[in-house]
């Protein structure tokens, strides 16, 4: 009987834990890296995983490199091969926290709030606080947001021939619209 109680207390558990769980497989993530009179530098990807566990804020996001599309093939080529080196990273990892983060909060309204945490990039891990619209909307949360990197802090090498032509700080943008699992 023990037995019993105590497996039908553990499955009612994880029922309810992953009941909190909320990801999406297709996030989207961009970069602009332009500086005027150069031509545009920038990308997308489309296929971010992102999960968020609704009970304790906690977000985590994921993305393969190679995903990042150029408008100039040539340029996603080189960000590639010698900037982003996808061969020997392939992925970009965020691990962080929805601070003061209550699903209770949340309405169709959109919400500011703070998520700390660290990205890594480039086989380099460094703190990013960003600032993100939170809301909830037919079961589903939206988050939107965006926060600046620089590709030095991340050990990215630019040709001097280069370092004119690409910004020493690039806008990341991001926008996540997860269901519950």
């Amino acid at each position: 009987m023990k037995k019993i109680l105590f497996l039908l207390t553990a499955a009612l558990c994880t029922q309810i834990t992953c009941a909190q769980k909320y990801s999406t497989k297709n996030g989207k993530l961009a970069f602009e890296a332009s500086v005027p009179l150069f031509e545009d530098v920038n990308a997308k990807d489309s296929n971010n995983v992102t999960v968020l566990d609704a009970a304790t804020g906690s977000i985590a996001s994921v993305s393969s490199v190679s995903n990042f599309k150029f408008t100039v093939k040539l340029m996603e080529e080189h960000f590639n091969e010698n900037y982003a080196e996808t061969a020997k990273y392939p992925k970009t990892t965020f691990k962080g926290k929805i601070l003061n983060f209550k699903l209770s909060d949340l309405t169709s309204t959109p919400k500011k709030y703070t998520i700390d945490g660290t990205l890594n990039f480039h086989g380099t891990d460094r703190p990013v606080k960003s600032t993100a619209t939170v809301a909830l909307k037919d079961g589903k949360i939206s988050i939107t947001g965006s926060f600046k990197a620089r590709p030095a802090d991340y050990k990215v090498t630019i040709p001097k021939m280069m370092t004119k032509k690409i910004a020493e700080e690039v806008d990341v943008t991001y926008s996540f619209t997860l269901v519950k699992q």
